[in-house]
């Protein structure tokens, strides 16, 4: 029955990337987890390649209409690309299994990702939350491109893509507003092209370490998921993503608060 759902929740992930250019890949990892039965750390990995391809479908169809702020994220891909196959290739591997213990509880690599996620879901939910306001005024570009900003914010969404397995879109499409002055269509579109660069190039540095991969549970999983951002895509012309913001966000609230109080308080149950 779980897997049932696990699927189902497919369809939802690859339909909120399209309509909302993020947010979708913040559940993959604890859909993996908890309803698919895949460990934390490989699930990050399983993420990285969903999320990636389904951002890659996604982008093509914004590119076609001319929606894809190539510039802009070729400078927001040089760091977080490095950033992210770094991640994956050096750092993820070479965390030994057990880190360090708070009391009675121990804290594997895989908790570590756990709660890690879990704290990234939290604060994804409250960008989504509050994102209204910027969107709202984000029709027409401002202002020139604060480079600076973006190349940081570049490194950063590339270190959390490569160690939580996300795609980073609610940061990304905050940074594309704000800081890159790009109007919300064009920055939906510009960021499902940098999550798709960013997490493949990810799954990449997996790929390097010669690490089993479940090739035919991975492609029917994607199916799911990308038939619903073709779906999403679609939609996308008359649901404005502003509006389901703020919804998404208190279920990806609800998600995290789950996974911190399941993993730190009833570990051992």
């Amino acid at each position: 029955m779980l897997h049932y759902l696990g699927y189902f929740a497919a369809i939802f992930i690859g339909l909120s990337l399209g309509i909302l250019g993020g947010g979708g890949s913040i559940l993959t990892v604890p859909v993996l987890v908890y309803l698919m039965g895949v460990s934390p750390v490989l699930s990050t990995a399983y993420s990285l390649f969903i999320v990636g391809s389904t951002s890659l479908v996604g982008a093509a169809g914004y590119f076609r209409k001319g929606l894809v702020a190539l510039p802009t994220a070729l400078v927001f891909l040089g760091p977080s690309l490095l950033a992210v196959f770094l991640t994956r290739k050096v750092l993820v591997p070479a965390l030994p299994h057990e880190l360090f213990t708070i009391g009675s509880l121990v804290f594997t690599k895989d908790l570590l990702v756990l709660v890690a996620f879990a704290v990234l879901m939290v604060a994804a939910a409250t960008s989504m939350i509050r994102s209204g306001r910027p969107d709202a005024a984000a029709d027409e570009p401002l202002g020139k491109t604060n480079y600076p900003l973006v190349l940081t914010i570049g490194a950063v969404v590339g270190l959390l893509t490569g160690f939580v397995g996300a795609g980073g879109g609610f940061l990304i499409i905050p940074a594309l507003v704000l800081f890159a002055r790009l109007p919300m269509k064009l920055a939906v579109g510009t960021s499902l092209a940098i999550i798709a660069l960013n997490s493949l190039i990810g799954f990449s540095g997996d790929l390097s370490t010669g690490r089993a991969m479940d090739w035919s549970f991975l492609l029917g999983f994607l199916a799911f998921a990308l038939g619903g951002i073709v779906l999403g895509t679609y939609l996308a012309r008359f649901i404005p993503g502003a509006s389901l913001k703020p919804a998404f966000g208190w279920f990806t609230l609800a998600m995290g608060a789950f996974i911190l109080t399941k993993e730190l308080l009833f570990h051992h149950a």
